[in-house]
């Protein structure tokens, strides 16, 4: 994409409203454009990050046998007064009427239309277990919304939820979710750890909440910091072998880690005194177990194999697509601007032309751009009648990891320039080395 034909208005100035790192930056990026209070549109470059963001929970859910489907955002009231959550879940919930004057509202979780569509449509064990889960809009109308992305009223989540005809087996959901949850936050370049947290308007007594460490979080957390050594990396996990799962939950939860909510000073207190470590956390993640509470209240029951007719077990599983926006930010950037790890990064290969107009120099970015975009890599090409310096700081704010820096002076000596913006560290090579380095790079993610 040619920069001087792209949608990108960035902001020389800091909004006064915005008060963390990854508000400041998503606004004078161009990523988002406030509505209204805690509402957002989502410009171009932000956008693509959340696209990024949602292929790779889509990716991940589906390998662990998750199935995706589509829910509506407006929800019948009629639905959550069977659960009786429709007077419970206080006035964080969006309550409408429609024209007729029937009672709807806009859906902040969807545990009780999913659990219709169970009973719609499920009768016997033999349909078990089945997890469904979608991406959508959801609506919290937040007292006080604030942090642009990560606290607003509407936002996009991932939920699933698993049905299972027994607490074993909707254990056994539990471990899996948990397991592609870290898949899924490794991938994207954070370090989330799952905590031990309070289930609060959703019910159950099993639930972890997974946070990312950040200043600028709004849960206290406690935890056992060797917990941060901890990584899939490329292990190979069997999601049908339930050993497996529930080993590599073991690993992830036997160290400490709770949100204040649940902690517990004299279990903190038995961790060695130079590993017990505080500190703040951005919630990126929760999942649930909470047995028969829904299929309970709604009647979603199927029948055994004994012919006996059984409430089913179930689960809710979350993930805030659009806060991980924020926290990515949060947790990748440095006074310049953003650093985005190379799997979410909006554009792989950021180009400069330093004296556009030029042809030598014209040329070689042309050559640049059409080969990286032959191997199906984007590249943000800054084709701009712009100062050098002027370019460098919209690279150095957008926070592309790579960037090819292309000047008459280099060409004449038969080099570009290769930098990495996490590290600063750049060589000059050929045209051609450039080309293959980059494309090296995203080969072997």
């Amino acid at each position: 994409m040619r920069l001087s034909r792209y949608f990108l208005p960035v902001l020389k100035e800091t909004p006064s409203e915005a008060r963390i790192v990854s508000h400041r930056y998503m606004l004078r990026a161009g990523m988002i454009k406030q509505s209204s209070a805690g509402i957002y549109s989502w410009l171009p470059l932000g956008f693509k990050v959340l696209k990024k963001i949602e292929k790779i929970v889509h990716e991940e859910q589906e390998k662990a046998g998750h199935i995706p489907m589509l829910m509506p955002t407006i929800q019948s009231a009629d639905l959550w007064r069977e659960s009786g959550r429709y007077d419970d879940y206080g006035d964080e919930m969006l309550r409408i009427k429609d024209r007729s004057g029937r009672d709807m509202l806009y859906g902040p979780t969807n545990e009780e239309l999913i659990t219709d569509i169970f009973r719609s449509h499920v009768s016997s064990y033999k349909d078990l277990p089945l997890t469904l889960y979608h991406i959508q809009w959801k609506f919290r109308d937040e007292v006080r919304p604030r942090f642009g992305v990560m606290r607003g009223r509407e936002f996009y989540m991932k939920d699933g939820y698993n049905f299972d005809i027994d607490h074993d087996s909707a254990i056994h959901a539990y471990n899996r979710h948990m397991v592609s949850y870290l898949r899924s936050y490794e991938r994207m370049g954070l370090k989330a750890i799952p905590m031990r947290a309070d289930s609060g308007p959703i019910g159950g007594e099993d639930t972890h909440e997974f946070l990312v460490l950040a200043e600028t979080g709004e849960s206290e957390v406690f935890y056992d910091d060797r917990i941060l050594d901890l990584s899939l990396g490329a292990e190979a996990v069997d999601y049908d072998n339930w050993d497996e799962c529930s080993e590599v939950v073991k690993k992830w939860t036997s160290p400490y880690a709770r949100t204040n909510e649940t902690h517990d000073n004299a279990l903190f207190d038995q961790v060695p005194q130079e590993h017990r470590k505080s500190s703040r956390g951005i919630e990126v993640g929760q999942i649930f177990y909470f047995g028969t509470k829904y299929s309970d209240a709604m009647g979603a029951s199927v029948q055994n194999s004994n012919g006996e007719k059984v409430s089913v077990h179930m689960g809710s599983h979350g993930i805030g697509v659009s806060r991980l926006v924020g926290a990515i930010i949060e947790a990748n950037h440095d006074e310049k601007g953003i650093i985005w790890p190379e799997e979410v990064t909006p554009f792989h290969c950021g180009l400069i032309n330093l004296r556009q107009g030029d042809e030598q120099a014209d040329l070689a970015c042309q050559t640049i751009y059409d080969s990286l975009s032959s191997f199906g890599l984007e590249v943000l090409y800054d084709d701009r009648d712009e100062r050098a310096g002027g370019k460098f700081s919209t690279m150095d704010l957008l926070g592309l990891p790579w960037r090819i820096i292309v000047g008459p002076r280099g060409l004449k000596n038969g080099v570009v320039e290769v930098g990495s913006r996490r590290t600063g560290q750049t060589e000059e090579v050929s045209v051609e080395e450039a080309v293959k380095k980059i494309i090296q790079i995203y080969q072997s993610i």
